[in-house]
Formats: structure tokens, sequence, C-alpha cells
């Protein structure tokens, strides 16, 4: 027998999947609803990101080297990489997924134009599941009604995952973002030609951070807040319009987009042999708001461990085998997760907290740790020396935050 995976969903989680599966010989679907959608997102990627999954340098619209980080009395703090050859790739989602998208199908699989809208259980261990989806290739935008067996399925359809909801994966917290894409004139550009910027404030976001970052030929300027503030997206985006405004004068609005993020882990990541990667899994970082890396390795451990448990797709993997790839993940970035959590429950509680953030940020030695976690997601501890003076620095800013707050 051949195995028979479905991915669905072909964003950098789904496609990052179905390109190991194809690889390895695996009988692939990839199905996706809307080929030229393009998800409402910041669109930066760490330096890892680009030799670990091939990416050509056409890719990456701009080589971010510096960041302004920016706090609620409109202190500036700079960061430079120090590192030539160092850099945040900045991507238009439309073009990064494409990619990989693509990469995937001329690897072997199957791409599949349309909605998945229910899925049919089996009642063994062994027998298929049963997807119905609405084909768009044929059918248009109404799509034609069609059916198709497979023994592993891995949901990758983002935070409003039709598969999460098919297998009762469990409800999450989620984020709401918001982002305009604004052209900017040529002499405007030359600003942002390396550097993006990061605004912090309840008047920008009362949960994370607003942002302007660099693109091929515009800036993408957006912020995002918690579920429970969503009525209030709007006038947080005219907050973050407000405080880079001169920085934006002549700019013209090309696309407004808006989509929900998931703020933690669904209790039911794997469920029979259905598995969640990406954001249907709940994949992003808190205080970063970081997804795009974490989407596309979680897709490629995932693939991995089936290829590994079905012994190259010779035999059916259970739900045991699938909830491998849950161990290997939550080992390798459990602590990861739980540290960004507390960082943005201690600095994003006020806007005194705001300030000490921002303060913190000037200290070399806080850059350095936190440019080589995001750059190469590895944490190096610091010498003790240096971590005593990082908790004093901590403490001495959340201190001082609160003289500095307006």
């Amino acid at each position: 027998m051949t195995l028979r995976v479905a991915v669905v969903g072909s964003g950098p989680a789904g496609s990052s999947a179905a390109e190991t599966l194809a690889k390895a010989g695996i009988e692939t679907y990839l199905f996706e609803r809307k080929l030229d959608n393009a998800k409402p997102c910041g669109g930066a990627i760490p330096l890892c990101m680009v030799s670990e999954f091939d990416l050509p340098p056409n890719i990456i619209d701009r080589q971010v080297r510096k960041m302004k980080m920016i706090s609620p009395s409109n202190r500036e703090v700079d960061i430079n990489l120090v590192n030539e050859d160092e850099y945040i790739g900045m991507c238009r989602r439309e073009v990064l997924d494409g990619y990989l998208r693509d990469r995937a199908a001329k690897l072997g699989a199957n791409l599949i134009n349309a909605t998945v809208h229910k899925l049919d259980f089996p009642t063994n261990s062994t027998d298929a599941y049963t997807i119905h989806y609405l084909d768009h290739t044929e059918g248009g935008a109404l799509g034609i009604s069609k059916t198709l067996k497979v023994d592993v399925i891995i949901g990758a359809d983002g935070a409003n995952s039709r598969i999460a909801k098919e297998m009762d994966a469990g409800d999450y917290n989620y984020a709401i973002a918001f982002q305009e894409r604004i052209r900017l004139p040529k002499d405007k550009m030359v600003y942002y030609e390396d550097l993006a910027e990061m605004y912090v404030g309840d008047d920008v976001s009362p949960d994370f951070y607003a942002w302007v970052f660099p693109k091929y030929d515009h800036v993408a300027v957006g912020t995002g807040t918690m579920q429970v503030n969503k009525a209030r997206i709007k006038q947080l985006q005219a907050g973050i319009r407000a405080r880079a405004a001169r920085k934006l004068v002549g700019g013209q609005i090309i696309k407004v987009e808006a989509h929900p993020i998931p703020e933690h882990p669904r209790p039911r990541r794997v469920v029979g042999r259905i598995a969640l990667i990406g954001d249907a899994a709940g994949y992003v970082t808190k205080s970063s708001g970081e997804g795009i890396y974490f989407a596309a390795k979680s897709g490629r451990m995932c693939a991995e461990t089936i290829v590994e448990t079905s012994n190259g797709g010779s035999r059916i993997p259970t739900e045991a085998d699938l909830k491998l790839y849950l161990k290997r993940w939550d080992r390798k970035y459990g602590l990861t997760y739980k540290v960004l959590d507390l960082l943005q429950t201690v600095f994003y509680r006020s806007d005194a907290t705001r300030e000490a953030f921002v303060e913190m940020c000037d200290d070399r030695d806080v850059q350095r740790l936190t440019f080589d976690s995001y750059l190469y997601k590895t944490v190096v501890p610091a010498n003790p020396i240096t971590q005593m003076k990082i908790t004093a620095k901590t403490i001495g800013s959340l201190l001082r935050g609160n003289a500095l707050a307006p």
C-alpha cells in the first residue's frame, strides 16, 4: 500500500508538510481555498529560516538590519545588527506562501484548489477518512462537490481551522491583527530601506506592539489586540498611524487586511490520525507575535514524524505515532513559548512597564541575547555576571518606567 495524506491549507505550515511528504514518495494532497490568499502579517522571518528552508533571495523584499523601538513617551531605542551577514527578512506573504506551495507541487504534492467543509471519520484505526470538499478549479467560486479518501489528515488551515472543528480540538483565545499596506513616495521609502519600527503603548495596543515593516515598494503598518478588545482595533490602527504620521506623509493605502491570530496551543492537537500544525495548532508566540517560522517548522516536523513512523509510507501511523510529533515539538520549543508568555505578562501590562521594556532594549547584552534567540532559534545562556547585570537592569527599568510613562 501507499500511505495517503491530505494537508488542508497551503501556508508555510501546510506547504512545508506537503513538501516533506512528497519528497518521501508519500501520496500527498494539498488543499488550498484561495491560491492568491495573503494573510495579514508583518512578514518578518528569522535568518535561520532562509537557509533551513532553502529560500531564494527574491523571496526576501528587504534585509532589515536596524530596528527602532518606540516607547509610549516616544523614547526611541535603536537596535542594530552588528554582523554584516545577519538580517531579519521581510516578506510579502503572497510571495512566500506561493513559492512554498509551488515547490511542494513540483516535488509531487497534488495541489487542489478547494474548500474542505466536512470529514467522515472511520470506525477503526485503519479505514480511511473521507474528505468532503468543493472543487473551485472546475466549479468557480461555488465549487463542485467532491470527496477524497485518505489515511492521515494534517490541519494547516489557520486560526479558524475547519479541521480543528471537525476533530473537536477545542478553542483558544485569539488576537485580531489589522494591517494597512501603504505605498510611500520614494524619498520616504529611503528611510525604511533596511529599518523596521515597533511601537508600544496603550494607544496602539493594550496587549502587543504595533509595527511599520518595509516591503518591496510599500510599508506594512499594523497592530493587534486580544479578542476582548477587538471593537477597538480601528481606534488602535489610528493610533499607530498617528504615531508614525510624519514618516508616512504622502502615503497611499493599497490594501487593508485583518485576520485572527491564535494566542496559545489548542487543547488537542492530535486526535486519531489527524494532526494540527501552524496557526491551526496555535503556534504563535506571545510577546513577539511570531508565527511564520514556527508554522513552517511544525509542518516539517509533523511530516517527518509521519514519514518515520509509517516506514516511508508502507504502514498507517497510529494516534500514538502522531503524538510523537507533539512530544518533539513541545520538548524543542515549549520553553520558548513559556518565556515569551512571561515577558508579555510582565512588560505589556501598563505603559510604565512598556517604558521599562524599551529601556531594557537599549542594553547591548539584552540585544545580543534577544537577536541570537530570534535569528537562530537557539537560546545561549548568558554568563553569570551578564545574567546578574540583566536582572538588575530589568528591576531598575521597571522602577524607572513608572516615572517615565505618560
